[in-house]
């Protein structure tokens, strides 16, 4: 099945719980709905005759109660299985945990306090999600947890799933290794402050929130031309554990698969889609691309602390001609190639410290300067995008930053103005009558969620 038709899947599905969760809503969504067709009805209504003219018969009948008492004996014969969901917390015990989640069963907290594979669902780090089934009467009968398998933190590719469940009588655990998989999900939020905070009020990745912001780069101004009330919607894939989105590692999400963002009632959309050579990138639903052959910054949401200009030079203390842009940020902060290109240099370089210079064609060159660390070597092939290293403070440095600089025939240049001039990405015709198909599943997953994010805000 295509990622569209997985995401689609799981939109349908996502509408139905928001239906079970918000009936309200849902009631007023239909009675709109039904008002719409009310309005037509009304338009046809005095085709037919009139309703006081027709013959009239009054029927009666005598209509019998059901026994609710018999009811309510029949279903207490009925034995009911109740699961109930939580994450375990540094400061939990046996007992805590098994208090929230409703269970009363000394013999079940003994045993996670006691047993070898269960006691380790409170060692460790916290936050491991835990869901339990007990009987009517609140009695454990199966407890399953599920968190990160060991040395898989970083690059999540398994999970641990461990299980204590009744079996004889006697309650057992055993723990087990099963692979992650990754899930198309859909989400939306609404903006009220900034884009981060919304994305974390929908339990939005900030790795999704970062692409759904470069995404619309060239769209919107995300510093002031973010408006409080703008809405946005994304299908993004994730890593999940039993359909369940995982919550440790530093790479749990994928890439965003597709988004909408409309602010100031401009409505913006682009959706990831690969040409017949396998080459990805994003565009507008109108076929238009969305990503240049440039990125406009080496770095993610950065702060330009010296542009491309005459400046007091930090060391020398003279007026120079500074041939870059310098980008505060913390060190360790990742620095990416804005372009495809292979490394034409890799290592130390006088007061550049720590440097890296990529060839991206014949005449332009980019250079990236007083790493901390550098992650590729001379005559690597590299993605834009990238990671080739991190900001330091290496070489002739006062402080922590990226010194970056775009050279053409090696004469240093705005990199601002040369990414502006950068070519977006051309499809053929044949790709572009792909996208344009796809493009029609992509607006119904979107309206889907948009629909999702109204009516969630009616029913606040």
């Amino acid at each position: 099945m295509a990622p569209f038709e997985l995401a689609w899947a799981y939109a349908s599905a996502h509408a139905a719980s928001f239906a079970a969760r918000y009936p309200k809503t849902l009631a007023a969504s239909v009675s709109l709905s039904l008002a719409g067709f009310a309005a037509t009805a009304f338009g046809v209504a005095p085709m037919v005759p009139d309703a006081s003219s027709l013959p009239q018969r009054i029927v009666s009948e005598r209509v019998s109660t059901v026994d609710l008492g018999a009811q309510l004996e029949a279903l207490a014969e009925h034995d009911f299985d109740l699961f109930r969901s939580d994450a375990t917390r540094a400061s939990d015990t046996a007992d805590s945990l098994l208090a929230r989640l409703s269970v009363n069963d000394l013999a079940a907290a003994t045993f996670l306090r006691t047993d070898p594979v269960a006691r380790k669902l409170l060692e460790g780090r916290p936050g491991k999600r835990v869901q339990v089934r007990v009987d009517a009467s609140g009695r454990l009968e199966e407890l399953v947890a599920r968190y990160a398998a060991p040395g898989n933190d970083k690059l999540p590719t398994q999970f641990t799933r461990l299980r204590v469940e009744r079996a004889a009588g006697k309650l057992i655990a055993y723990s087990t290794l099963a692979p992650l998989t990754a899930q198309p999900l859909l989400a939306s939020g609404t903006i009220r402050s900034t884009l981060f905070a919304a994305t974390d009020e929908a339990g939005i990745p900030d790795a999704v929130a970062t692409q759904i912001a470069e995404i619309f780069a060239t769209d919107i101004d995300f510093r002031r031309e973010l408006k409080k009330g703008a809405t946005f919607s994304v299908v993004y894939e994730a890593m999940t554990a039993d359909g369940e989105p995982v919550t440790w590692g530093t790479s749990n999400s994928g890439r965003v698969l597709a988004a909408e963002f409309i602010n100031s009632k401009q409505t913006y959309s682009a959706m990831w889609f690969k040409d017949g050579e396998g080459k990805g990138s994003y565009f507008g639903l109108d076929g238009q691309s969305k990503q240049r052959s440039l990125l406009s910054s080496p770095l993610e949401f950065s702060r330009v602390t010296s542009g491309f200009a005459m400046r007091m030079h930090p060391i020398l203390n003279t007026w120079k001609q500074h041939n870059g842009v310098d980008y505060g940020a913390p060190s360790g902060t990742p620095v990416r190639t804005i372009g495809d290109g292979v490394v034409e240099f890799s290592g130390w370089q006088n007061g550049y410290g720590n440097v890296v210079h990529i060839k991206h064609n014949n005449d332009l060159t980019t250079v990236y300067a007083h790493l901390s660390h550098i992650d590729v070597a001379k005559g690597v092939k590299v993605e834009q995008g990238q990671t080739i290293g991190a900001v330091g403070q290496t070489g002739w440095a006062t402080g922590p930053h990226l010194h970056f600089e775009v050279k053409i025939d090696g004469v240093q240049q705005d990199p601002v103005l040369v990414a502006q001039s950068s070519e977006g990405v051309v499809l053929t015709p044949a790709a572009k009558t792909q996208l344009a198909q796809l493009s029609q599943s992509v607006r119904a997953q979107l309206g889907v969620a948009q629909t999702l994010a109204h009516a969630q805000v009616l029913g606040e």
